[in-house]
């Protein structure tokens, strides 16, 4: 099926991603890690912009830039340049942020997502390094709000903008393609995405193939869904009333779920680019060699490695690979129990649980899964027991064994099973009626009763199969 785009909607991202893992700033010495400080206590005289200082950049920086850049599929540039763009705002004490401007240091990359119709290809216009501004907290709603407080410990630090192609056709593709360049940069290790300010996105959407509105500050995923399935609603909205779509810059605010007009776009001449004279041009082709040699195997590689070396399916693969940490989890379990066994408990089951509690798979341990998936296949307990036991693991704490105990989880025999069944078809006629006169619901009902009798320690399937056995008699 190809999906035909009726609305014309055409959404381009660009990504700022804060390198938090290097110890230093972009051009100073100052600390990077000033999330639980107070403000304006990881400052010093070049990320002030104090008259006098000179910038000296972060070698390292200009590495974990080279890195994402070839992990994006990216051709890094020969050499690169660092310019001033220049403008005012409160949260930029110098009067200009220093970017890259004409020469990138990576461009013309690409990223592959699952799309409306299958796999989709995003291209990557560009990724350029530049500093960070302060951080501007707004008392009330930023159209209504009484005063502004300035903290500039967040500027200098270092930023990486990924620009896309405007090729993702609906706020869907743009999450998952966000989604795609969070699990490449968790790969690299080259930031904490859980850290305020690791990832911030500014959306350039236009419907009827027409200009594009720019939404800026737009600080989560989900957010980035919202601010665009709204302003794709408005455009289409406003020219269904006979209005024309202009070139402005909005802001989303999360709270109502709305974006508010700021100004009007500003073009490439009204920031007055030029090139920073304290920072000559920098070299970076001849650090690529040795760049390469650190990338990890990426998601997607490791995704077609776990379907040939486990023998998984794409689903299972996918949902193990997303995310680095779930990827080494699955495998460390997957040394100890059957792969395919441990696909489903890792992907499907403990997952699902952990995703219910909003708790990532550092929650749980390799050695209490594998007792849960041992427990299972070793037919000591039923499936549902399996679940209960990760439930309780994850509520209560304690280790599976000792819960299969308290509890008194251990699969019944056979012969109890067989007793309960034969309880359970006599003391329910109606049931059973409804059921040989065609009414299949009412099975599940009587395998209900078998599970009751059992207190949940029946094999589900098997009491289902018990059931119809004796039923046919």
């Amino acid at each position: 099926m190809v999906y035909e785009n009726p609305d014309g909607v055409r959404i381009g991202l660009e990504v700022h991603v804060q390198l938090n893992k290097l110890n230093t700033k972009l051009f100073c010495g100052c600390s990077t890690k000033y999330h639980d400080s107070e403000p304006n206590t990881h400052v010093c005289p070049v990320c002030l912009g104090l008259p006098g200082s000179l910038p000296v950049i972060n070698e390292k920086a200009v590495e974990y830039a080279i890195k994402i850049g070839l992990a994006l599929n990216c051709s890094i540039v020969e050499q690169t340049q660092f310019h001033r763009k220049n403008y005012y705002y409160p949260d930029l004490p110098k009067g200009f942020q220093t970017t890259q401007y004409d020469f990138p240091i990576a461009g013309e990359g690409k990223i592959i997502i699952e799309g409306e119709d299958g796999e989709h290809v995003v291209g990557i216009t560009r990724a350029h390094m530049e500093e960070d501004p302060g951080r501007l907290q707004h008392m009330g709603s930023i159209d209504k709000s009484k005063g502004t407080l300035i903290n500039y410990n967040r500027s200098g630090m270092t930023l990486i903008e990924i620009v896309s192609e405007p090729d993702m056709r609906s706020p869907k593709e743009a999450r998952r393609y966000l989604d795609k360049l969070r699990s490449i940069l968790d790969y690299l290790d080259v930031f904490d995405g859980d850290l305020e300010g690791a990832m911030r996105v500014d959306a350039n959407v236009s419907v009827h193939w027409g200009d594009r509105v720019e939404v800026k500050n737009i600080s989560s995923f989900k957010g980035a869904e919202r601010a665009l399935l709204y302003e794709i609603m408005r455009q289409k909205n406003h020219i269904r009333r006979g209005g024309e779509i202009t070139m402005e810059t909005r802001h989303f605010d999360e709270a109502r779920g709305v974006t508010i007009s700021m100004r009007t776009k500003e073009e490439e001449h009204d920031y007055r680019y030029f090139p920073e004279p304290d920072l000559v041009p920098l070299r970076v082709a001849d650090r690529v060699p040795k760049v390469r040699e650190t990338l990890p195997e990426l998601p997607d590689a490791k995704r077609e490695r776990f379907m040939e070396q486990y023998g998984l399916g794409e689903t299972h693969a996918r949902a193990l690979t997303t995310e680095i940490k779930v990827a080494n989890f699955f495998e460390e379990v997957a040394e100890k129990v059957d792969p395919k066994d441990a696909a489903v408990w890792v992907s499907d089951i403990l997952k699902g649980e952990l995703n219910y509690r909003e708790l990532s798979i550092d929650a749980f341990t390799v050695e209490d899964i594998v007792a849960v998936v041992e427990l299972v296949t070793g037919n000591k307990v039923t499936e549902q027991s399996g679940v209960e036991i990760i439930r309780t693991v994850l509520d209560d704490g304690g280790k599976p064994q000792d819960i299969v105990e308290k509890k008194g989880l251990l699969k019944v025999e056979d012969d109890i099973v067989a007793t309960a069944v034969e309880e359970a078809i006599a003391e329910n006629p109606e049931a059973v009626a409804d059921y040989l006169g065609g009414k299949e619901k009412s099975l599940n009902f009587i395998v209900g009763k078998v599970m009751q009798k059992t207190k949940g320690r029946a094999d589900a399937r098997e009491a289902r199969e018990k059931v119809l056995a004796k039923l046919k008699e």
